[in-house]
């Protein structure tokens, strides 16, 4: 199992798990789900490591930050804050 803290809460999920998939879970939600919105864009704060690598789409971000709806979490803990709050 894995563990994703996002903004103030948590959820365990299964390793390999789309991020997106257990944010929606948390009754978050996000625009095209495509990575071309960028509504999903976050800052990575730990577990970095713990992340699918990055997609093209994700290429043009800085250091810790990734597209949600284009990660998944391989296993471990990670921390995320999302950059543009719906």
């Amino acid at each position: 199992m894995a563990i994703i803290f996002f903004n103030d809460n948590s959820i365990e999920v299964p390793e390999n798990s789309s991020i997106i998939e257990a944010c929606e879970q948390l009754g978050i939600s996000f625009g095209c789900m495509n990575g071309f919105c960028r509504t999903c864009e976050a800052y990575i704060l730990e577990g970095y490591e713990n992340l699918s690598p990055l997609t093209e789409k994700e290429s043009m971000l800085k250091d810790n930050e990734g597209l949600l709806c284009q990660c998944t979490v391989n296993k471990g803990l990670i921390r995320i804050k999302q950059k543009y709050l719906n």
